[in-house]
């Protein structure tokens, strides 16, 4: 009998490891031989811990499981779920980058290659240089941890750049509220993103490459370490990848835990041992980055994305999205749903339908009243628009960012003063100190905010341009996006600020 349970951190978190234990004890009093298998999660939280159970169908699932109720997952009963591949949720999807996420054993070679893995990357490697370039580029791959700024732009960038190291950085620092796609893909297909950086790698002519991992992540530090082994037992990391006579290598750094090393140039810093402050630009990394030299710095979603494009062809990839957000993007839903989890679709799908449909609405079973998209530094959506097509460009227009694509629902309770407050006091601490519109903008909008609450509407137009000023003065997005959640709550939700207004009439 084989069964599968999910390593992932989330499942652990409710009890996986317990209903392990619990099943082999089950399996042993029954005198049924057990092949226990620890694979990722498929995304759907509010199912975990998911057993599945491998049968002739396909593999049928049950869940949420606890270990009290393990005797089910061999006579039946009401945590049953049917076929996995036919929840409505998993259907409903388009899953490429996570397409092995929650099906295979995140450790194995053969399991790997069985559903797909190193296929892009044989691919790329019968194609030069500019080649790959090109199949990148016409992807349209942008992004997917930060303002999407397309992938083969920087690519060609660092490709073309003369010295004598160049470097590809895995950002893997997901500080963002409402998060968990890297680390899912990190602790359920990190060959994947191995493959990415590999074929990074080669394109742009770099032999060596970091994750750079937060250490609040310790069972996704733990596997990328393990993969790195396995992936170099495997050929696919060495003096000569796959016989290819290409060297790529590399390793896994741990941050000690700052929002703003996020960011890209202050990851850079913390990665070299320095502190984790921001650096002014020019040079871009992708001249002088990690030592001084050409480095590609990418998200980890961006990075093993790279494999399905070169897998599938850039074309069959670009077929998906709306105007200039092309591909699938991870959904991560969060905060006062029902169903709450990672969902991977094409670009486009409205907010509304993502909430409302997906998401199942709140918890409580109280209206939405707003939803903030793009980490604690996203702009907060009011229902009005929940319409808009979720892609960069849409969302850049009514005030808000894509960002992560994290997703982070209120109910009608929710005090949209309160926050704006947050928006400044988390900026405040996080600010690495570099750009005085951060540094002393993010005090001073917490004091501006306090004053709003308590009566002071002359202080509501000094909010406004508080915000004016750190966008367009900070250095890197921390102090340039907090601006987003304040100006949002303000605007869409002037009853929240009524009491300052109150107050002066």
């Amino acid at each position: 009998m084989k069964v599968f349970v999910p390593l992932d951190a989330a499942a652990r978190a409710l009890g996986a490891d317990e209903v392990v234990a619990a099943l082999q004890t089950e399996a042993a009093r029954r005198g049924i031989e057990l092949t226990l298998v620890r694979n990722g999660s498929r995304g759907m939280v509010w199912l975990e811990p998911l057993v599945e159970v491998e049968t002739p169908d396909g593999r049928v699932g049950f869940g949420p499981m606890d270990a009290a109720s393990v005797a089910q997952v061999f006579d039946g009963g009401p945590l049953s779920l049917g076929p996995v591949e036919d929840l409505p949720w998993m259907k409903a999807q388009t899953r490429l980058t996570f397409a092995r996420c929650g099906v295979i054993d995140p450790l194995s070679v053969d399991d790997y290659r069985a559903h797909g893995g190193c296929a892009g990357l044989m691919r790329a490697l019968g194609m030069d240089v500019e080649g790959r370039l090109a199949e990148v580029t016409a992807s349209g791959l942008r992004g997917r941890g930060g303002a999407g700024f397309p992938t083969g732009i920087k690519w060609r960038t660092v490709a073309g750049a003369v010295a004598d190291r160049k470097y590809i950085v895995c950002n893997a620092d997901e500080g963002d509220s409402g998060t968990f796609a890297d680390r899912m893909i990190m602790e359920g297909d990190p060959l994947s993103l191995i493959e990415g950086m590999v074929i990074a790698g080669i394109t742009v002519g770099a032999t060596k490459g970091f994750v750079y991992l937060r250490s609040e992540y310790p069972d996704a530090i733990a596997m990328m370490n393990r993969a790195v082994l396995v992936a170099r037992t495997a050929g696919m990391l060495g003096p000569s990848v796959i016989g290819s006579g290409l060297a790529f290598d590399m390793e896994i750094r741990v941050g000690a835990g700052a929002y703003v090393c996020g960011e890209e140039t202050s990851l850079l810093n913390s990665l070299e041992g320095k502190r984790g402050v921001v650096r002014a630009k020019p040079p871009l990394p992708a001249l002088e980055g990690f030592m001084g030299k050409p480095t590609v710095v990418n998200n980890v979603i961006s990075l093993a994305t790279i494999p399905v494009i070169f897998e599938r062809g850039a074309a069959a990839y670009a077929a998906l999205g709306i105007g200039r957000s092309r591909g699938t993007i991870p959904l991560q839903i969060a905060g006062n749903v029902a169903r709450g989890g990672l969902f991977e679709a094409a670009f486009g799908m409205s907010l509304g339908g993502i909430v409302d449909g997906l998401a199942g609405g709140t918890a409580t079973g109280r209206p939405v009243k707003a939803v903030q998209v793009g980490g604690p530094l996203g702009a907060y959506f009011p229902r009005a628009l929940f319409d808009v097509p979720f892609g960069y460009e849409d969302y850049a227009g009514q005030g808000g960012l894509i960002g992560h694509a994290g997703i982070v629902v209120f109910d009608d309770t929710a005090d949209m003063l309160a926050q704006a407050r947050f928006a400044f006091e988390f900026c405040a601490v996080e600010s690495c100190g570099k750009c005085t519109p951060c540094r002393i903008g993010a005090v001073r909008g917490v004091e501006t905010v306090d004053r709003i609450a308590r009566g002071d509407a002359s202080a509501i137009p000094l909010l406004t341009d508080l915000c004016d000023t750190m966008k367009a003065g900070s250095l890197c997005a921390l102090g340039g996006f907090t601006p987003y959640p304040v100006l949002s709550a303000l605007t869409h939700f002037p009853g929240d600020f009524a009491c300052a207004r109150e107050a002066a009439e």
